[in-house]
């Protein structure tokens, strides 16, 4: 088969629909090496690597700056005919209009409608865009991948679409978080990133869902632990109502934000390739998120055997399995005894790491590849 992809996000969004994008066509290109892969690219990328000799980037043949959004949106199914693609997978949440007329099968993945369950945390602007655009993909999709349970539901509940029309395939993550790292090379990293001896990390976009205002709180409950957190991810107005919590509080030093340090301009931590030994070093992964679609970064600490404190709700249960501490995200209180109980009781570490580890079995690249493939063989 030829297989084609919108392939913006994997060249060049660095959160989780990129990640969600690479680790599949990179898993797809290894483990189904007897196929084509197409990546539909508005413009060439340099950050991120995705070179087989089964992965072949198109761009298109005019001046993309004026007419990138036209090109993926519509213009693009020309191309699909070029390349005598068979199928057409969006892998975030669109697909070209008018593809359902032409003699190429489309797939769509819907990672979450969280605009429709918290309206409130966006433009209304951006809500009717994103309402039209994923509502038009799961209507005229041949398939519909959903990465959760949570996320299928949803789709019926919110767009009303026949249930056997969805396919769950869970996604998987970069195999280098499977990889355990030596000692001294978690030195290295802490060295070169100046990271405390010991410290909880938190990973994700600083937004009102991931919560880490009510991390902070918990923090601020546990002075006498003195343990820091660090953070990887950027934002906006969240986040500088956060910070403003922090200096209100006194907690300048005991809440990092990584990505502001100027060594976070370097490749590898831009791609990722410095983030195990980070992960590898920490006492927990804290991620108690309002509601999320899958939630990547909790089985990244799986794999990378670190106990994850998350939320008892939305799909990171399915996410965390038996591996993960459950907390009431809203609950500081309650966050705050996970964290210093993670922190004291080794014996509950251990048992979480054990249970982290076989859970995340269920998700390898080869695993999620299969699913996604036998979507693909099901057209």
């Amino acid at each position: 088969m030829n297989i084609g992809f919108d392939a913006k996000r994997a060249y060049h969004n660095g959160t989780g629909l990129g990640q969600y994008s690479r680790t599949l066509i990179s898993s797809l290109a290894e483990f189904y090496s007897e196929h084509d892969y197409y990546l539909f690219n508005t413009k060439k990328g340099t950050k991120f690597n995705l070179q087989r000799p089964n992965i072949h980037q198109v761009l298109p043949a005019f001046p993309v700056s004026l007419f990138s959004s036209l090109w993926r949106s519509s213009l693009v199914k020309q191309d699909l005919k070029k390349n005598n693609i068979d199928v057409y997978h969006g892998l975030s949440h669109e697909i070209p209009l008018g593809i359902k007329k032409t003699s190429v099968r489309s797939v769509v993945t819907i990672h979450d409608l969280i605009h429709e369950r918290y309206p409130w945390q966006y433009n209304p602007i951006d809500v009717k865009i994103y309402r039209r655009k994923f509502k038009y993909a799961c209507e005229n999709a041949d398939k519909i991948i959903a990465i959760s349970n949570q996320t299928k539901n949803d789709i019926i509940e919110f767009y009303k679409i026949p249930e056997d029309k969805i396919i769950v395939c869970y996604q998987s993550c970069k195999p280098i978080y499977s990889q355990q790292v030596e000692q001294h090379e978690k030195q290295l990293i802490k060295k070169k990133y100046q990271l405390p001896d010991q410290y909880f990390l938190y990973v994700g976009s600083i937004i009102e869902r991931k919560n880490l205002l009510t991390v902070c709180k918990a923090l601020l409950q546990l002075k006498h632990l003195k343990i820091p957190l660090i953070v990887i991810g950027n934002g906006g107005k969240y986040k500088q109502k956060v910070q403003d919590f922090i200096k209100e509080n006194n907690m300048e030093n005991v809440v990092i934000f990584l990505s502001e340090k100027d060594i976070a301009n370097n490749t590898n931590f831009i791609n990722g390739k410095d983030f195990p030994e980070i992960y590898q070093s920490a006492i927990a992964m804290i991620y108690p998120s309002i509601f999320e679609g899958f939630g990547i970064p909790v089985l990244e600490a799986l794999f990378s055997k670190l106990p994850v404190i998350t939320s008892n709700v939305s799909s990171l249960p399915e996410a965390g399995g038996d591996g993960a501490y459950y907390i009431d995200p809203t609950n500081a209180e309650q966050l705050a005894e996970a964290m210093e109980n993670l922190y004291k009781d080794e014996a509950l570490r251990i048992s979480l790491i054990e249970k982290g580890i076989d859970y995340a079995q269920n998700f390898t690249p080869q695993k999620c590849a299969a699913r996604v493939m036998d979507v693909y063989k099901s057209l």
